[in-house]
This record gives structure tokens, C-alpha cells and sequence, in this order.
């Protein structure tokens, strides 16, 4: 029977539940296609992740052909000048001569320098007399050691006096009692973990290739007691840092602790980096609104943070706070949303670049009456414009919720408070990308040592970031800091504490820090050298 004889047999129920079956499977259809463009998009962003470029910054490409491989980015395109221009005379400065003797490798003065005097085999067997020297000439050479690591012999005189005493002097201050450590080690060990990101297994093995025979628990304990050591330091600069005005805060994954055979536990490492170039790391194992509560308890001003629901929470139900929302993170939504809608991404793009383009025209360090005449007379204007925009084109074009430039411009218009907070207030920056470049060192480093067997152990290390990033945000040699402050927290009395925060050790002790032993045999080696 042919398709023809067969629907002229169909009864009026049947065409009706044809149809109603051709509407299921369209439906079906059209359900599949959105999961299908989902999972190209997840795909196409997995492809990114592993072999695409991970900048969002925006492209400008040339689409008139096909590019051949070299080239494709190019400059942003700009209006034809005229062909003629004016340029003001000028004169170049030509580049500095070295001064006679200096050298061709630069280096501080306070590098060592070793002298060796190469012998001219010419001379061999000639009569001393029958040669002068004139004069040396100078040439230096960068040498490298695969480790620096110094052993000292103490020596101390035990005297015998007249009266049938006996006398001998004590050993220099010790760090731990009885350690064989000295400050330097400990130093050098906490910054090439947490600046360098060289676990302490690796450490370890480095020690070894030189000679020096110590048990990896041994390392593990140094750290442990330095972090104990340390912990009132950073619990005075926490303090500290809830003092601000504008405190930016985040949170970033760490492995920490078994949760089974071969499964760690995932925790959380929480940033909080004050107006007053201070930071914090405190480890949670929970990622959960309870951690804010207990980490902010008692701030009141200004909270930047990205768009974590957690923190709008903590924001309304505190009357003291305000929330400032981060504009990359509001990009962010925009650039992963760009192979559906590219066009509109890119126009939104532009117009967030531009208040970019703004805020970088102020210069490395403007003022605060610069930064708000700007921000109200002319970013303003363009923040305002750019909602206003994304509210048209929502209803304009009447985008499906699971669209993603849908999405990207919810995002946005759910936090428009947030996001106009830098506006009114020039302290507030509009982004939190200083305080994710402090983040960096621990991504990085968890890259290397890839977890923390204890979560006591990711507790001892955020305690040892603190620190040490907060001696860089200070402009201090995190190693003069930590050799100075381990000789001193012992005997430092415990309210003044906050005085060996990096901060204030600046202004205290910045000038006269206590040397270690590897600085003493140093300069006996000078002297001798100069001898």
C-alpha cells in the first residue's frame, strides 16, 4: 500500500496524534540542537584552555581573507590622518658611555666578588728581573653555583684562669634551641617555596647533590616552627588589614588533607589585601559564607570582590559594608560567550575597553581629586550608556536565557550597584587584578607541590605567604625581613607585635637588621680578600 492510500485510511484521531507526535519531535529537536551548541561551546572553550591563546584581550583581525600562518592580529584600526604633518625638532640623547674601568656586567655593589689572578705562562723560567709589571687588565665572568648552601665551624676558645676558672663565650643566638639551622637556611628554605615554588622534596634533593645529608621531616619541621613562630605576625597584620577603608578579598582551590586512598580534600585559601599594601592569606577548608563571616568579623567600608553570591550575602546583611563588583569578572561573561554572539561581544567589549582606555590615561599616579573628576565627568556617562545598551539589546532581540550573551548581560545588570560603586569613591579600584596577582605565586606553586599532605600544612603556608608577599607589595627583601624577624620574635615583647609586620619593620628595623651567620663569614671573606 502506498504512503498515499495509507493517509486516506487515517481517521481524524490519527492526523491528530501525527501531529501531535510531529511537535514532540520537533520540540525534541530543537532541544537537542541548544544542547548540541552548548556542547560545541564547552568544547570550543576546553580547546582554548589547552591550545589557544589565554588572553582576553580584544583582537582586531583582518577577515577580508584567508591569513596565511604569521599573520592575522593586527592593529586596531584608526581614522586616515593627513598626509602631512608637523613635527617639533628635537635632539636625541645618545646612550650613556661606561666610565673607564666600569664593567660590561652590571651588578650591585654588594655582590661578592672573587679575585683571581690567571698566570701568563710566558713568563715561566724567565729571570724576575728582566720583567715589570705595568698594570692588570680587568674582565669579569657570571659563575654559578648548583647551591649556596655553607657550613661553619664554630670555634670557641674555653679559657683557663689563674684562679682555676674556666671561661668559654656562648653560641650565637639560636632560632629553635639546639637546631643546627641557622636564620639563612630558614629563610632561603621558606622563600624557595613559597617565591620560587621549589618543594621541599626538591630542596631536599639539591642538599644532597651537595654533600649535606638531612632527613625531609626535618624540612618539614623547620616550617612548621617558623609558621608557629610567625602566626602572631600575621594575626597583628590581619588586624591590620580590617582596618581598611577598601579591602579586596578572593579565594582560591588548594589541595589539603586526605579525604580517601589517593583523594585530597578539596579547601580554599582566602586573600585579603588591604589600602594599605597588606595581605593576608587564611586556609578554610570550606569555600561557605560562615568563612567570610568569621574572616571579616568587625570590617566595615568597602568589599571588592568578584561576583561570588556568598559575598552580596554578607554585604546586605551587614549595614557597615558596601560591595563593589570587579568589571574583569563582568567582562569575563562577555569574552566566554563571544563564538555565539560575536558581534555583540565585541561591542560590549569596546565599550568596557573604553573606561579602561580612561582609567589608563591618568598615568601611573594620579591623585585622588584626578581620579574622581574623571570618573564622574566622563566614565560615568559611559557606564550608564553601557547598561542602558545591554537593556536594549535584551529586549530588542529577545536572546533565549540559556544564550550566553543573555547570560553575560544578566550578569551585569543583576549587580549594577556594585559595579557603579568606583564611581562615587576614587579609593575603589575597578577591578580585583591587584589582588589576583597576588593570588598568582600560590597558583603557580601548586603546580609544583601540587597539595598539602595536612591541612595544618596548608595552614603553616599561608602563614609563610603573608609574609613574604607582603614584603614585596612593601618593596623589602623578603630574605633581610625573615632572617631579621626569626632572630627577634623570640625576645620581642608580644604587644608590639605589630612592629615586625613588614609594614612597620620597614620604618623600625628596615635600617639596621640583624645579620645572620652567612652574612658574618661573608664579610670575613671580603676582608681576607682585601688583605
Amino acid at each position: 500500500m502506498s504512503p498515499r492510500e495509507q493517509a486516506e485510511q487515517l481517521s481524524t484521531d490519527d492526523v491528530v496524534a501525527l501531529i501531535e507526535r510531529s511537535a514532540e519531535i520537533e520540540e525534541r529537536q530543537a532541544a537537542l540542537a541548544e544542547r548540541n551548541a552548548e556542547l560545541e561551546r564547552q568544547l570550543d572553550w576546553l580547546k582554548r584552555q589547552l591550545f589557544g591563546r589565554k588572553s582576553e584581550q580584544l583582537l582586531h583581525l583582518d577577515t577580508s581573507h584567508q591569513p596565511t600562518l604569521g599573520e592575522g592580529v593586527l592593529p586596531a584600526p584608526q581614522e586616515p590622518e593627513d598626509q602631512t604633518t608637523t613635527v617639533a625638532a628635537h635632539a636625541r640623547r645618545s646612550k650613556p658611555s661606561r666610565k673607564p674601568g666600569e664593567p660590561r656586567l652590571q651588578f650591585d655593589e654588594d655582590v661578592p666578588v672573587e679575585e683571581i689572578v690567571v698566570e701568563d705562562e710566558s713568563l715561566a723560567g724567565l729571570d724576575p728581573d728582566s720583567y715589570a709589571l705595568v698594570d692588570h687588565k680587568v674582565s669579569y665572568r657570571l659563575l654559578q653555583n648548583p647551591a649556596t648552601y655553607q657550613i661553619v665551624k664554630l670555634l670557641r676558645p674555653v679559657t683557663k684562669h689563674r684562679d682555676g676558672s674556666f671561661s668559654c663565650p656562648p653560641l650565637p643566638a639560636e632560632v629553635f634551641e639546639g637546631s643546627h639551622a641557622d636564620a639563612s637556611f630558614l629563610a632561603g628554605l621558606a622563600i624557595d617555596k613559597c617565591r620560587y615554588h621549589l618543594p621541599l622534596y626538591r630542596q631536599h634533593q639539591r642538599l644532597e647533590s651537595s654533600g649535606i645529608h638531612i632527613d625531609r621531616g626535618t624540612l618539614t619541621r623547620y616550617m612548621q616552627r617558623m609558621a608557629e613562630h610567625l602566626a602572631p605576625i600575621v594575626e597583628s597584620q590581619l588586624g591590620s588589614i580590617l582596618q581598611s577603608r577598601v579591602l579586596a578579598i578572593d579565594e582560591t582551590p588548594i589541595k589539603a588533607g586526605r579525604k580517601a586512598k589517593g583523594k585530597m580534600k578539596q579547601s580554599y585559601i582566602w586573600p585579603l589585601l588591604g589600602d594599605q599594601e597588606e595581605i593576608v592569606f587564611h586556609f578554610a577548608p570550606s569555600r561557605g559564607r560562615m568563612v567570610i563571616d568569621r574572616l571579616l568579623a568587625g570590617f566595615t567600608g568597602t568589599l571588592v570582590n568578584d561576583g561570588y553570591t556568598a559575598y552580596e550575602s554578607y554585604c546586605k546583611a551587614n549595614e557597615g559594608v558596601v560591595r563593589a563588583q570587579c568589571w574583569v569578572h563582568a567582562r569575563r561573561q562577555f569574552v566566554k560567550a563571544e563564538s555565539v554572539e560575536p558581534e555583540l561581544v565585541r561591542a560590549a567589549l569596546r565599550k568596557i575597553g573604553k573606561l579602561y582606555e580612561l582609567q589608563e590615561s591618568l598615568g601611573d599616579d594620579p591623585t585622588m581629586e584626578e581620579i574622581q573628576e574623571l570618573r564622574a565627568g566622563q566614565m560615568k556617562p559611559l557606564v550608564e550608556g553601557f547598561f542602558e545598551w545591554l537593556r536594549e539589546q535584551l529586549d530588542e532581540r529577545a536572546l533565549l536565557p540559556s544564550n550566553p550573551f543573555d547570560q553575560a548581560a544578566q550578569y551585569v545588570l543583576d549587580r549594577v550597584d556594585a559595579l557603579r560603586v568606583f564611581l562615587e569613591d576614587p579609593a575603589v579600584p575597578m577591578d580585583t587584578n591587584h589582588l589576583e596577582r597576588e593570588i598568582r605565586p600560590i597558583a603557580v606553586g601548586r603546580k609544583n607541590w601540587l597539595f598539602c599532605w595536612k591541612e595544618a600544612g596548608a595552614q603553616q603556608l599561608s602563614i609563610l605567604y603573608s609574609l613574604i608577599s607582603t614584603c614585596r607589595l612593601q618593596g623589602i627583601d623578603p630574605y633581610t625581613y625573615l632572617v631579621d624577624v626569626l632572630q627577634r620574635v623570640n625576645t620581642h615583647p608580644i604587644r608590639r607585635v605589630h612592629e615586625l609586620t613588614p609594614r612597620h619593620w620597614k620604618e623600625t628595623f628596615s635600617d639596621n637588621p640583624l645579620p645572620s651567620l652567612m652574612e658574618l663569614v661573608q664579610e670575613k671573606r671580603r676582608a681576607e680578600s682585601k688583605a
